[in-house]
C-alpha cells in the first residue's frame, strides 16, 4: 500500500458521503424511498446493475474462471431468456398498479397475509445477502490492505449506514452509478495488467487455460453434486435473476423511483447490456490468473504454503521435496490444490498485492469497497422501505406520524438499525464455504419461493391465498432443510428446488381449498387483466 492508494480510497469514501448529505437536504417520505419519482433511464439502470452485480460477482467470477472453468458464462444465457418477463410482465404491472413495494400487488392479488409473508421472506433474503455480500469484498480486501477484516467490514458498513440514512433513494442510486464507473474501468485496467505480465498475449493466455482441461465450457452430466453442472446453472440462474430482477423490492424500488414505465424498461435493457459487458470481462481475469500462475506458480504458492503449514497436502507424494520445489516441478498442479483447499478467491489479490503499481492498487480496493457499499446501500434501504411500507403502515397505521421530521427520524433510524445487523452477520458467515456457496446459500431458501408467489398470483387464475400461503412457507421450510441434509448438492440446484416445491404445493393446496369463499382481489389481477384493465381495483372500492 502507497500513500497514493490511501489518497484514492479517502477521496472515493468522502465522495460517498459528500453525496449523502447533499442530497440530505429536504428529505420528505417520497424523496427517501422512491426519489420522488424523477429518475430517469441510465440511473435506473446502471443502479440495478451496481446493487445486485455487486461484491459477491466482483470476487467471484474470477475466482471461479481460476479454479473452476467457464461454464458460469450460461449466466449470461440465463439472464437473457429471463428478460422478456421481466420486461414485459412484472415491470408493467407494477407500474400500472402504482406499487409502492412488490409486495403490495400481492395483498391486491389474494390478501394482506400473502403481502406480509413475501415481504418477509425478501427481507430474510436481503439482509443475508448483504452478508454473504459484504463478507465476500472484505475477503479481498483485507488480504491486500493487510488488516483485519472485521475492521474493513465495519468501516465500509459505517460510511455505507451514513450516506443512505441522509440522502436515501436518490443518493443510493446515484452511489451505484459511480461506482458501476468505477469497477467498469477497474475491470479493464486489471484485464490490461495482467495481459502485459503473461507471456504469449491473448493467444497464449487462452491456449494455456484450455490446455490438459475438459468440459471447460459446459457440462450437462446430469448430477446433483456436479460444481457448475450446465443443467443446474441455466435452471437456477434463470430463476435466480428472474427473482431478483423481477420479485425483489431492490430492483422494483428502482422501477418505482422511474419517471415512466418506459423509463424503467429502457433502464432494465441498459443493464442486461452492461451485463453482458462486465460478466466476459471478470471471466477474462480469471482466465488471466489461471494462465500466469500456471507461468509463475511460485507466486501463487505462498498462499498454499501457509494453508499447508509448510507440509504438502495428502494426495501428493512429494519425496521430500519443500512445496515451492514441488509446485515448480509440477506447475498444473497448483491450480488443483488450490481449488481442493478452497483458496481460489485469493487468485486476485494475491496478483494484486505482487504486480498492480502504486494508485491502481487503490483503484482497485476502491471498486471493491464500492461493490460492497452498492450492496449495503441498496439492501438497507429496501428492507427498510418493506418494514416501513408492508408492516409498519398497513399493520401499525396509528404508529405512523403526521409530522415529516418525525417519520424521517423513524426511517433513518430504521436504517441504522439494519446495517448494524447486517454488519454483525457479515462477520460471522465465513464458515459456509466459497464466496459462491455463501452467496447461493443465503438467497435461495427465500429467493425460489418468493418468486413462485409472484408466478402463481400473475398465471394461475385459480390459485388462492391458502394455496400460497402453504406452498412459500413449505417450500421455504423444505429448502433450508435440504441445505443441511443434502449438503453436498451444487448450490445453485436449491433455487428450482426451492421454486418448484413452492408451485406443486401451492397448486395443490389452491386445488383443494378452490371452493372457499375468495379473499377480496383474488382472480381480478391476474397478469392479463391487469395489462388489459380488466380489474376491480379492491382499493378503489374500498375493499
Amino acid at each position: 500500500m502507497h500513500s497514493l492508494d490511501y489518497g484514492v480510497i479517502l477521496a472515493y469514501l468522502l465522495f460517498s458521503i459528500g453525496l449523502g448529505i447533499y442530497f440530505g437536504r429536504n428529505q420528505s417520505r417520497q424523496e427517501f424511498f422512491a426519489a420522488g419519482n424523477s429518475m430517469g433511464w441510465l440511473p435506473v439502470g446502471l443502479s440495478v446493475m451496481a446493487t445486485l452485480f455487486s461484491a459477491n460477482s466482483f470476487v467471484m467470477y474470477p475466482s471461479i474462471a481460476y479454479g473452476s472453468g467457464l461454464r458460469i458464462s450460461l449466466f449470461l444465457i440465463a439472464i437473457s431468456l429471463m428478460a422478456p418477463l421481466v420486461l414485459w410482465v412484472f415491470i408493467p404491472v407494477y407500474a400500472r398498479l402504482k406499487c409502492q413495494t412488490a409486495y403490495e400487488y400481492l395483498e391486491r392479488r389474494y390478501h394482506v397475509s400473502v403481502r406480509s409473508l413475501a415481504s418477509g421472506l425478501f427481507i430474510f433474503l436481503r439482509i443475508g445477502w448483504m452478508a454473504s455480500a459484504t463478507y465476500a469484498a472484505s475477503v479481498v480486501l483485507a488480504n491486500v490492505m493487510q488488516v483485519d477484516q472485521v475492521t474493513v467490514i465495519v468501516v465500509l458498513g459505517v460510511v455505507s449506514i451514513f450516506y443512505t440514512m441522509l440522502g436515501g433513494l436518490r443518493a443510493v442510486m446515484w452511489t451505484d452509478v459511480l461506482q458501476f464507473f468505477i469497477f467498469s474501468l477497474t475491470i479493464l485496467l486489471t484485464l490490461g495488467l495482467i495481459l502485459n505480465q503473461t507471456e504469449g498475449g491473448v493467444s497464449g493466455m487462452w491456449s494455456t487455460y484450455f490446455e490438459g482441461r475438459d468440459n471447460v465450457l459446459i457440462d450437462f452430466t446430469p448430477s446433483m453434486t456436479l460444481e457448475y453442472g450446465s443443467w443446474a446453472l441455466l435452471i437456477g440462474l434463470f430463476l435466480e435473476g428472474l427473482s431478483a430482477f423481477g420479485a425483489d423490492q431492490v430492483a422494483v424500488q428502482r422501477y418505482i423511483s422511474a419517471r415512466s414505465e418506459k423509463t424503467s424498461q429502457i433502464g432494465f435493457s441498459i443493464n442486461i447490456l452492461g451485463m453482458w459487458i462486465v460478466v466476459p470481462g471478470l471471466l477474462a481475469i480469471g482466465v488471466g490468473l489461471y494462465s500466469h500462475y500456471q507461468q509463475f506458480p511460485e507466486e501463487i504458492v505462498s498462499v498454499l504454503t501457509t494453508e499447508l503449514n509448510g507440509e504438502l497436502p495428502d494426495w501428493r507424494s512429494g519425496d521430500g521435496m519443500t512445496i515451492p520445489e514441488y509446485y515448480a516441478s509440477y506447475p498444473p498442479y497448483v491450480a488443483e490444490d488450490i481449488r481442493a483447499l478452497n483458496k481460489q478467491d485469493e487468485a486476485l489479490p494475491q496478483y494484486v498485492r505482487l504486480h498492480f503499481p502504486p494508485g491502481v492498487v487503490g483503484l482497485f480496493l476502491v471498486a471493491l469497497m464500492a461493490a460492497v457499499m452498492s450492496s449495503i446501500d441498496s439492501g438497507i434501504h429496501s428492507v427498510t422501505t418493506a418494514l416501513m411500507v408492508d408492516f409498519r403502515d398497513r399493520h401499525f397505521a396509528h404508529w405512523k406520524p403526521e409530522n415529516n421530521m418525525i417519520e424521517m427520524l423513524q426511517d433513518r433510524a430504521l436504517v441504522v438499525l439494519i446495517g448494524i445487523l447486517s454488519i454483525f452477520l457479515a462477520c460471522n458467515v465465513g464458515e459456509m464455504g466459497d464466496v459462491f456457496a455463501i452467496g447461493k446459500k443465503m438467497t435461495a431458501g427465500f429467493g425460489g419461493p418468493l418468486l413462485a408467489v409472484f408466478i402463481l398470483a400473475l398465471f394461475c387464475k385459480n390459485s388462492t391465498t391458502v394455496g400460497v400461503m402453504t406452498g412459500a412457507l413449505s417450500g421455504a421450510l423444505i429448502t433450508i432443510s435440504l441445505m443441511y441434509l443434502a449438503a453436498d448438492w451444487f448450490s445453485v440446484w436449491f433455487w428450482p428446488i426451492g421454486f418448484g416445491l413452492t408451485m406443486l404445493i401451492g397448486l395443490v393446496v389452491s386445488l383443494l381449498t378452490a371452493k372457499t369463499k375468495p379473499h377480496a382481489g383474488e382472480e381480478s389481477l391476474t397478469y392479463w387483466n391487469v395489462i388489459h384493465g380488466n380489474f376491480k381495483n379492491p382499493q378503489d372500492t374500498g375493499e
